[in-house]
């Protein structure tokens, strides 16, 4: 019988860097995955030469510099910035939101004559309220950054994002858009961005080195067989052919809060995202990694274009072939990925009555976007994980 310290249910970046945390500390991990690789949702998949990213583009970024320096001991990270491009109705326009934006939109030319534009957009909204406060994301959007601003390049992208019209969904949403008024692509303020240097799957092979790992394993399978040991261990016997006999000490979960708890208080509602991939015969579709769509004349919100992570100047040429995947935001339904919390009210209260009952459990340890119900990006999820106490 194989004997763990921690059973870790996950093989994304939470449960990958608590796997090369507690190694440090000199505990033994067995992490498990339901899918056929590791890595969670930044795995990539090498088509043409070409990192794709299967679950969508993951840009690492972080002002922490414990954050930068530790994922950079495990895998060198290029100097990739993200400068995403919105294309509405055939017309290009730069985001975020910022003096290229507003020359593009208005052919203005100084800070002074965009932020007279948006103030002025920004007084006819407000007036429209005649006192009262937004009570929806549309009201609220056009009170930040005007009409002009928001029906180019908020409305019906976040349409389909959320597949509800934006005066459905609620004000707090969307309490503040960043407005710069410099001529800065840069889509982050931090320091530090990048990706790893031969993709993610780099990343997590790093953190998994010497641990050992089982794909194709559902906890839930596993779960279903334990048994309770005098001393509070678990052992699971021989699941099937592939899987030992084991006992571990701890779990360490980061799937579905809800699924944990058998959907005891009701089932969470999650916003999830499908692809359609295809190979391009062309060095350079489309000039950017990512390039979002803002109308409602393409059902998809993005294209993105994966060469463009790690391939820059000459090296995109080199490469005779490109990858673009079209991305379409989808309510989620049975046998999906579940990707985005659902933050509305309704949800929140929800999901709190399980974080309650997560807070009582003893040798049992919470981490990431599922199990938590809460959007998070890549670098506060290592965050949370370097800060734990007594691993």
């Amino acid at each position: 019988m194989e004997r763990y310290d921690y059973l870790i249910v996950g093989s994304g970046l939470f449960g990958a860097t608590f796997a090369y945390r507690a190694k440090k500390a000199g505990k033994r991990c067995l992490v498990i995955d339901k899918r056929p690789y590791l890595g969670g949702n930044v795995y990539c998949e090498s088509i043409e030469g070409i990192n794709v990213h299967k679950y969508g583009a993951h840009i690492f970024h972080t002002n922490n510099k414990e954050v930068w320096d530790f994922v950079n001991s495990i895998v060198e990270f290029n100097r990739y910035t993200n400068c995403p491009v919105a294309n509405y109705k055939g017309k290009l326009y730069n985001l975020p939101f910022n003096m290229n934006t507003f020359a593009q939109m208005w052919g203005v030319r100084t800070p002074a004559e965009a932020q007279a534009k948006i103030d002025e957009q920004k007084a006819e909204a407000i007036a429209s309220l005649n006192g009262k406060e937004p009570q929806n994301l549309e009201e609220q959007a056009l009170t930040l950054v005007g009409k002009d601003i928001f029906f180019t390049l908020i409305k019906e992208y976040t349409e389909k994002q959320w597949g509800r019209k934006c005066t459905e969904l609620p004000a707090f949403i969307i309490k503040r858009l960043p407005v710069r008024m410099v001529f800065d692509n840069n889509y982050f303020n931090d320091r530090y961005q990048g990706i790893p240097i031969g993709g993610y799957n780099k990343l997590i092979d790093g953190l998994l080195d010497g641990i050992d790992t089982v794909t194709n394993v559902d906890y839930f399978k596993l779960r279903s067989v334990q048994r309770l040991e005098d001393d509070g261990s678990f052992t699971i016997d021989p699941f099937d052919a592939e899987f030992p006999s084991i006992n571990y000490k701890n779990l360490v979960y980061t799937g579905a809060i809800d699924e944990y708890y058998d959907f005891k208080f009701g089932k969470l509602d999650w916003r999830t995202v499908t692809f359609k991939t295809r190979i391009e015969n062309t060095p350079n579709y489309q000039g950017n990694a990512v390039v979002n769509y803002t109308s409602h004349n393409e059902p998809f919100t993005r294209v993105i274009e994966h060469k463009h992570f790690e391939m820059f100047g000459q090296e995109v040429y080199d490469c005779p072939k490109t990858v673009v995947s079209e991305e379409y935001s989808t309510e989620y339904k049975e046998g999906m990925e579940p990707y985005y919390p659902v933050n509305d009210n309704k949800n929140n209260t929800l999901a709190e009555k399980y974080r309650e009952l997560a807070a009582r459990e003893k040798n049992v340890i919470f981490g990431g976007r599922l199990a938590q119900y809460r959007y998070y990006d890549m670098a506060p999820v290592i965050e949370q994980v370097l800060a734990l106490k007594g691993i």
